[in-house]
């Protein structure tokens, strides 16, 4: 009987080593206990430093392009005057199953919200990849394509990532890693970023 639990013991490891499937689903009971919850004490505006003025009340200068579903080019540029919810996730990438969900509950509250853009930004560019992951998991978030490199200030390889933009362009916030961004404070701190500007 041992040996069969010391069985079942390694086969748990392992698939939540291989499986992302499986890794994913014991990080989202982590997140329901309250842990990867992202750190919103305070919003800090971070003015692009290619800008020779730092002056967090201007606008930034970031630059980065992605294709939409139906292949629309799309620049920050265009998204100017509006607060954006860019996330770098891959398919493959356990962390990122396990938040989307997550991401998902944020969109629902925000998605009639002119004000607001989710960018949910698959990394390596699969759209048919990443067209059925969506599917599969009955999610209906905006999936966004690279069309460019992106800035090292948004994206270091850590996937996922998440950046909050102003209005201006400027990062509010970035996480690196999984987060559960379920909670009323994102909600809140989301409302603080659209008020921050008119």
């Amino acid at each position: 009987m041992k040996k069969v639990s010391n069985i079942a013991f390694i086969g748990l490891i392992l698939s939540m080593i291989f499986v992302p499937e499986v890794k994913a689903t014991m990080q989202q009971g982590l997140m329901k206990l309250g842990f990867f919850n992202p750190d919103l004490k305070e919003i800090s505006v971070s003015v692009n430093p290619k800008n020779s003025n730092t002056d967090p009340a201007k606008a930034a200068n970031y630059k980065m392009k992605m294709l939409d579903q139906t292949g629309k080019k799309v620049s920050l540029e265009d998204l100017k005057g509006k607060v954006v919810f860019i996330n770098f996730w891959a398919t493959w990438c356990g962390p990122c199953i396990a938040e989307m969900p997550s991401i998902q509950k944020l969109y629902d509250q925000f998605k009639d919200n002119d004000e607001v853009v989710f960018v949910i930004l698959e990394a390596e560019g699969n759209k048919s990849k990443a067209t059925k992951f969506m599917e599969k998991r009955k999610l209906s978030l905006p999936i966004y394509y690279p069309a460019s490199d992106f800035p090292e200030e948004f994206f270091r390889g850590s996937l996922p990532t998440t950046v909050i933009l102003d209005k201006q362009g400027n990062i509010a916030h970035k996480t690196e890693g999984m987060a559960d961004y379920s909670g009323q404070d994102i909600v809140d701190f989301l409302n603080q970023v659209i008020a921050m500007h008119p």
